[in-house]
Formats: C-alpha cells, sequence, structure tokens
C-alpha cells in the first residue's frame, strides 16, 4: 500500500511537470518559468534527482539568459548524474534518465556554443552524439539526432566529432 502511495505521488509530480512544460510549449514561457520555479521550491535542491533532472531541464528553456540556461541544464545533469546511486528505485529512475542524457548533453553543447565557449560544446555535442547512439528510432530518438546534425553543422564538424571548416558561400 505503501509502495502505490508513493508511485502515484511520483506520478503525480511528473505529471505537474507535464502539464507546465505543454503550457510553455502553448508560447506561455513567463507563466510556464513561474510554475516550474514553485515546483522546484517545493521539491527543493535536495529533493528526489529524478526530479529535479527533470525540473532543471524545462527550467533551462525558460530562461532569457543564456547564463541562466546554461546554470539550469548543469543542474540537470547533475541530478542525473546522482540517479540510481541509492537503491532499486533510483535505478529504475536510471533508466528512465538514460533517454534524457543525448537531450542533456545537446542542451549543454548549445548553451556553451552561444556563450563562445566552443571546446566545452564541442565536448557535450560528442558526449550527445555518443549517448543518443542508444536512442531508439522513433520521433523522440529522430528528433535528437538531427537536432544533434545541427548543432554539429552550426559548429563545424562532422559526425565523428572532426573540426572541419565552414563551407564558404559562393
Amino acid at each position: 500500500m505503501a509502495e502505490r502511495q508513493g508511485q502515484a505521488a511520483a506520478d503525480a509530480v511528473l505529471t505537474r511537470i507535464g502539464q507546465v512544460v505543454i503550457l510553455h510549449h502553448a508560447g506561455d514561457r513567463e507563466e510556464a518559468r513561474r510554475r516550474l520555479l514553485e515546483l522546484w521550491a517545493e521539491i527543493g535542491e535536495h529533493g528526489a534527482p529524478l526530479y529535479r533532472c527533470t525540473l532543471a531541464h524545462y527550467l533551462a528553456d525558460t530562461q532569457d539568459d543564456p547564463a541562466d540556461e546554461l546554470a539550469w541544464d548543469l543542474r540537470a545533469l547533475t541530478a542525473a548524474e546522482e540517479i540510481g546511486e541509492s537503491g532499486p528505485a533510483a535505478r529504475e529512475g536510471a533508466l528512465a534518465v538514460r533517454a534524457f542524457y543525448p537531450s542533456l548533453h545537446l542542451s549543454l553543447a548549445a548553451d556553451y556554443a552561444g556563450l563562445g565557449e566552443r571546446d566545452a560544446a564541442r565536448t557535450h555535442l560528442s558526449r550527445a552524439r555518443k549517448a543518443a547512439a542508444g536512442l531508439a528510432d522513433d520521433r523522440y530518438g529522430q528528433g535528437v539526432r538531427a537536432a544533434i546534425r545541427r548543432l554539429e553543422s552550426r559548429l563545424g564538424e562532422d559526425g565523428d566529432g572532426t573540426w572541419r571548416p565552414p563551407r564558404q558561400r559562393p
């Protein structure tokens, strides 16, 4: 009984996060940021890593300042790395977050590129590429791989992470 209540509470938190993400995708960035920050305050800096990872990952997308976006993406990665460190329930969370890693590293690569830190961007792009190899060939996997290719092009890299000069336009 207690296990089912714990699962219901976990599902409720993830459902609330999902509802706010829908709000953000519908175009209400400010309200989404406000609600995600409320959830962050509720869960806290030491809350369950899966919640912190998910929240921080989506909070990053609502930021106006590139440095703030980077800070939230780094929080997401830190929380993701904590998942699986403590017991069977955490290991289940590790399976859930495994699909997040390509997106987490891709976000960090884009953050660093936007801040002009190309070496850090390339490092995270390489990690995103490696993590994406384990994704299914579904809509999510295809979308992440397409985003990786776009950032590779923007950074002047080929698919194996080797730098190449940008194409000259005629």
